[in-house]
């Protein structure tokens, strides 16, 4: 299948690109971990089915050190050993903050307590605006069928400038 409509050569979709990469910035360069946003945004692509999104993020995570075990396990992340408490934290929010229309109590009081107990508030800041920011591109991707496999690392680092 391939892409319904090609939003890398439209001038509006461009525009709002620009926009989109340059509010990622902000969390690129805030103190949450970049391995666990990109642990997390892998979790919420998997969750919605995005394969473009889940292309990006494994090969970016990959290209910045990330192991393939981790990676490998990140949709089995509560039936493995390989994630610390604080990670684990922030995939639970990651999937509640997901599948907000599967669970009518959105994110629970007992993982927001993990978070707060693992992240200061601007790591929690950046944590809440990247599961928003993630599920915004799963959609776009998703509407579009775009279609992953053709992401190379850094491809997009022009659009940060």
């Amino acid at each position: 299948m391939d892409a319904r409509f090609n939003m890398f050569e439209n001038e509006i979709a461009a525009k709002f690109f620009k926009r989109f990469a340059n509010t990622a910035m902000v969390l690129h360069q805030s103190p949450l971990p970049r391995s666990t946003q990109e642990l997390v945004s892998l979790r919420a692509s998997q969750i919605n089915g995005c394969g473009w999104c889940i292309d990006m993020h494994t090969k970016d995570a990959a290209a910045a050190g990330e192991s393939a075990l981790r990676l490998n396990l990140v949709a089995a992340w509560r039936e493995s050993t390989v994630f610390t408490e604080a990670e684990q934290a922030a995939l639970a929010l990651a999937e509640e903050g997901t599948r907000l229309a599967d669970a009518h109590h959105g994110v629970s009081d007992g993982t927001w307590a993990e978070v707060r107990k693992h992240y200061d508030d601007d790591q929690i800041a950046a944590l809440v605006c990247l599961v928003s920011m993630i599920n915004a591109a799963n959609r776009l991707a998703v509407i579009v069928h775009q279609r992953g496999g053709s992401y190379e690392p850094g491809m997009f680092a022009a659009a940060f400038d």
